[in-house]
């Protein structure tokens, strides 16, 4: 999948220790996202739920879980193609910094 500008983002799996680490997070880390699968049909992409995002049961840790309570999207490539698309016309809009 290579839209934006045509680059392909690896798929993230768990790391030594068998955590996740996100692709993307933003500036509050109640979200961020991955990439859990790809193929040509389409790919599985994770958003994981952090901190007050996450449901109760995870939200009573201390924080050492974060990032780790996710939900996967299955999405076509071509639903993917068009909301990347959709996302780019949304940021021109915004200034560049």
């Amino acid at each position: 999948m290579a839209a934006g500008g045509g680059r392909r983002v690896a798929v993230t799996g768990h790391d030594a220790e068998g955590w996740l680490s996100p692709d993307t997070w933003f500036v509050e880390p109640v979200l961020a996202l991955s990439l859990a699968d790809r193929s040509d049909s389409g790919a599985v992409i994770r958003v994981h739920l952090s901190l007050e995002a996450a449901p109760p049961w995870q939200q009573e840790d201390d924080g050492a879980d974060i990032y780790q309570y996710f939900v996967e999207m299955r999405l076509d490539t071509a639903a993917l193609l068009r909301e990347a698309d959709q996302w780019d016309l949304a940021l021109d809009s915004f200034p560049a910094r």
